[in-house]
């Protein structure tokens, strides 16, 4: 076996792993063995057990349905355990569990100690109920984690995937839109502000200079700028944002661009926060306001807005949506229109830890939020709507360096958290940023920037070219044509 380096980072930009944090686990599975367990075991018991070796052809597909979901479980369970780490560049140095984290909890206690590592679900789960306690930062020792934990799949994790997530898939109906969308984001906004900043802005933001910790807020603003530069605002826009949050875009297009905007949001303080801000801001009140609705009703006909931005929203609109809700979006679009579609999602060559975290941000943090895919997929569903790729970013270290700063802030208004929202909230949301930060950094789960027009012989491609923004680069040193 050879080994090689691991190249470390050191820039202020964001929070550097140590050696330990760029170690890479196990994401082994084959759909071609799966497939072949669940067709091959029941044919086997079919073979072996008395009685059922007399059915015929209507008898194995009896028991196909009844083991199909107990033989992909075990399945499941045995690759998270025992399938190969990607690659072996990284030697964990094997501590004792007690070393990272105190177990409270007798029985857990009893279970795993010594180099006995306990599975991260386990162990968040007794955290958020503090029967475990982190042995200094949270982010710290979370950066060492595949030395104390191990990311393999739990029955509590299956019992979550085939009761509620799945039904959820399938139903992803209005009301459960509405009821999971105000519960989160109506909590209050003192409960955001604590780590989101004066900006509130609870998206990616953008890194401009790696030399320095640019604050929350130039990130924030790097990113707004970016966006409204994409979207090429003018004047005489309408600019739809939808799933407007705070309503933070819309005031800065506004105020900055002169144009006119509407957002859009499900949750009601959030709808009240952003009309103030807008007012504040000394924007026309007539031009720019947040709407609070479901975005199936967003107003307006076939081309009523000429520039859409939907920044990390549609995550919310469910797989079973998707593809009904870009096309609203390109019907609510002009023909010479410009949509910046901003998506969070996970590595198609996944690690059993990314799906863990994946199931964790579900449960707690962005329930109904089932369809957070990969690149490949989101660029495959923004095609079949109608809509022709301009420009991706892929700006998944950018949010690991906003995720950081969310966590500073959180830590720095702890005793406020603890007052207003209790030690449970606490403790769910600083696990959730400091895994966050760790898991965007790494590229387990990303943020992917689209720029987007319709796919029609009509539109004025060239006049997209001054702010086609990855084409505009500044070479270091004087470049020399050949001759």
């Amino acid at each position: 076996m050879s080994y090689y380096a691991v190249r470390k980072t050191d820039t202020p930009a964001i929070k550097n792993a140590p050696l330990e944090g760029l170690y890479d686990g196990n994401g082994y599975f084959s759909n071609i063995q799966l497939a072949g367990l669940v067709i091959v075991v029941p044919w086997l018991v079919k073979r072996i057990l008395p009685i059922v070796n007399r059915g015929g052809f209507k008898t194995y597909l009896f028991l196909l349905v009844l083991l199909g979901v107990p033989v992909t479980v075990s399945y499941w369970w045995v690759m998270s355990r025992f399938g190969p780490r990607k690659n072996e560049k990284i030697q964990l140095p094997g501590r004792a569990i007690e070393e990272y984290i105190t177990i409270h909890d007798p029985e857990l206690k009893a279970k795993y100690h010594g180099k006995e590592k306990i599975p991260m679900q386990v162990f968040h789960d007794a955290f958020f109920d503090s029967k475990i306690d982190f042995n200094g930062d949270v982010l710290d020792i979370m950066e060492q984690r595949h030395d104390w934990a191990k990311m393999t799949f739990t029955m509590e994790l299956f019992k979550y995937v085939l009761f509620t997530l799945i039904p959820e898939v399938i139903k992803h109906t209005e009301e459960q839109d509405q009821e999971q969308v105000r519960d989160h984001y109506d909590r209050g906004d003192d409960f955001y502000s604590w780590f989101l900043g004066p900006r509130m802005v609870y998206t990616s933001g953008i890194v401009t200079d790696i030399t320095r910790e640019e604050t929350l807020e130039e990130l924030q603003d790097n990113k707004l700028t970016v966006v409204c530069e994409k979207l090429d605002l003018k004047p005489e826009d309408h600019l739809l944002d939808i799933g407007c949050g705070w309503g933070t875009l819309v005031a800065f297009a506004a105020k900055n661009y002169g144009c006119q905007a509407t957002g859009v949001t499900l949750a009601e303080k959030q709808t009240a926060f952003g009309n103030a801000r807008i007012a504040a801001n000394g924007c026309d009140t007539t031009r720019a306001k947040i709407i609070c609705t479901d975005a199936r009703y967003i107003p307006g006909g076939r081309g009523a807005y000429t520039k859409i931005v939907s920044l990390e929203m549609a995550e919310h609109v469910g797989i079973r949506r998707y593809q009904s809700f870009l096309k609203q979006v390109y019907n609510l679009l002009d023909d010479d229109g410009i949509f910046v579609f901003q998506v969070a999602g996970f590595r198609p060559h996944w690690q059993y830890e990314d799906l863990i975290w994946g199931l964790f941000m579900n449960k707690y943090i962005f329930p109904g939020a089932d369809a957070s895919c990969s690149l490949n997929w989101v660029v495959g569903q923004v095609e079949a709507a109608g809509f022709e790729v301009k420009n991706i970013d892929v700006l998944g270290v950018h949010y690991s360096a906003t995720i950081y700063r969310w966590y500073k802030n959180w830590i720095s208004n702890k005793d406020k958290v603890l007052e207003a929202y209790g030690e449970r909230w606490y403790r769910i949301w600083i696990y959730f940023l400091a895994s966050a930060t760790i898991i965007s950094r790494n590229g387990g789960c990303s943020v992917f920037q689209l720029t987007l027009h319709k796919n029609i012989n009509a539109y004025p491609r060239i006049l997209g070219v001054p702010n086609h923004m990855s084409i505009h680069v500044k070479p270091k040193h004087e470049i020399l044509p050949v001759d």
